[in-house]
């Protein structure tokens, strides 16, 4: 087993982690939980050498070891699979799965390409993988280049395997696929340790969890033995009450209208409303459409047929300046691809949508930009030192608020969320739905993506649901449940008009 005891971590003077400890059984599931900046990730990277640890012991089956490196970890057999896979798209499959360890012919340097591919053929088989091992990893879903990082884990001789939010960007069956191989894994002995803030998944998969709260050591818990507010108390500090906020906003007129709006290959006949203090949320499994919908409304993609209304006006939208300029915002799906400059300060971040805001005759003024910044870092609770601290040394859930803050800036009145809580610890999430709230109350139309249906329910007034390119329901809250969207989502009747 795997035992840390006494750990310590602090960076410049901040302690993040204080005397933290964990404990990973053989052949166990343990759930590692916490908010976002609770030091979860920290934790884990002292395990697997990412980072020294300033004061503590980690014991790996007894014995005091001393990792300098992550190649010292892995000689242990504790290999970590981060939420942002490390996958080469242009490798092959075996490629991949042998990177770093290639089989040559004696010192030649000349690859063993057959044995490299029969041998992941072979491991792939016993993971229930029927893949060809010459294809190029970029070509497969998420959900398989998952199991393959698995695979890598295996070939690396992993005893302890670390998964950071492993479904985040999963469809419902291949989630599945994913817990199944990681059942059959832990029948064979081998340990995991599940990072997720999905509790129901926690629940499902996990034998133990044990709890951060601001860097520091809450509990353990067995989860035949607790619930689902127990570990919200343990996380925050706080009972939550109700997970979503009580919604009781007055829907008005019909702010953006879409018609028959298609781009080839992608989605076709998409049609719609939003009115004003509505919530609209958009359901699929991955890969139906409803990014590339939201895409194409913000300007980001050139649509081949179709109309876009807003306030009963038609009007052209071809690139997001144009966007924006009707009033339209667009919290990303990915925050560090697409929503943030990770290396600029949160008060640039902000201040990026917002700078003819804080402008004067064309000149950015910096008490304009400092009295917008603080507002928001204060109104969304963004827990940071300062305004000019780095948007890539802020948690998830942080990050995703000052996404957030740049649009608020800009005032829209139409707000487009694209997966507004992926990665989001669950007090963050109440804050966020809390706003989402707060913008409906003002009147803003909010077209909400979630792939996460507790969340959908919870929140919209309406959902829409699509299915390979197509609108194939509407549902309403009064007969708004999980298995009538999924109904619609894996291919109810097509909705001709909305």
């Amino acid at each position: 087993m795997i035992q840390m005891s006494g750990i310590t971590k602090a960076f410049s003077g901040n302690v993040v982690l204080d005397n933290v400890q964990f404990e990973l059984a053989n052949g166990e599931i343990h759930a590692l939980m916490g908010e976002n900046g609770a030091g979860k990730s920290t934790m884990m990277k002292i395990l697997s050498g990412i980072y020294s640890k300033d004061a503590g012991e980690i014991k790996v089956d007894g014995q005091a070891v001393q990792f300098k490196t992550p190649k010292d970890a892995e000689k242990l057999g504790i290999i970590v699979i981060h939420q942002e896979l490390n996958m080469l798209p242009d490798l092959t499959v075996a490629q991949n799965l042998f990177l770093g360890k290639e089989l040559t012919y004696g010192k030649t340097g000349i690859l063993k390409n057959r044995q490299m591919e029969k041998e992941a053929s072979e491991l792939l088989s016993k993971l229930g993988l029927d893949i060809n091992p010459r294809t190029r990893t970029g070509d497969l879903s998420v959900g398989k280049q998952q199991i393959i990082e698995i695979a890598k884990a295996i070939a690396s001789d992993a005893k302890y395997i670390v998964m950071d939010e492993p479904t985040a960007a999963l469809t419902d069956r291949e989630i599945e696929t994913l817990f199944k191989t990681i059942h059959e894994l832990k029948a064979k002995g081998i340990s995991f340790v599940y990072i997720s803030h999905r509790m129901e998944e926690i629940f499902a998969i996990c034998d133990r969890i044990t709890i951060l709260r601001d860097g520091q050591y809450v509990g353990v818990r067995n989860i035949p033995e607790t619930n689902f507010d127990e570990i919200v108390a343990m996380m925050v500090g706080r009972e939550l009450g109700e997970r979503f906020p009580e919604r009781n906003c007055a829907i008005g007129d019909t702010k953006l209208e879409v018609r028959n709006l298609a781009v080839n290959g992608l989605f076709q006949d998409i049609s719609f409303k939003v009115r004003k203090g509505e919530v609209l949320g958009v359901a699929g499994l991955m890969g139906a459409g409803r990014t590339e919908v939201a895409q194409t409304i913000f300007g980001y993609r050139k649509a081949n047929k179709g109309e876009i209304f807003i306030d009963g006006q038609k009007v052209s939208v071809k690139s997001p300046i144009d966007a924006m300029k009707h009033g339209i915002g667009f919290v990303t799906e990915d925050r560090k691809t697409e929503g943030l400059v990770l290396d600029f300060s949160i008060k640039d971040n902000i201040a990026l949508a917002n700078l003819e805001k804080c402008s004067s005759s064309g000149i950015v003024k910096p008490e304009k930009e400092n009295v917008m910044v603080a507002k928001y870092i204060e109104d969304l609770k963004i827990r940071t030192s300062g305004p000019n601290q780095s948007a890539k040394s802020l948690s998830g859930g942080n990050q995703q608020k000052v996404v957030i803050a740049k649009w608020l800036g800009t005032e829209p009145e139409i707000l487009i969320l694209d997966e507004p809580t992926r990665g989001v610890d669950i007090g963050a999430k109440k804050e966020i739905y809390q706003i989402i709230n707060q913008l409906a109350q003002a009147g803003v139309a909010i077209l909400m993506i979630s792939s996460e249906l507790p969340e959908v329910i919870g929140m919209a007034d309406r959902v829409i649901v699509m299915q390979e390119g197509n609108l194939t329901g509407e549902v309403n809250k009064d007969n708004m449940t999980q298995e009538v969207i999924m109904q619609y989502a894996t291919g109810g009747e097509k909705v001709v008009q909305l």
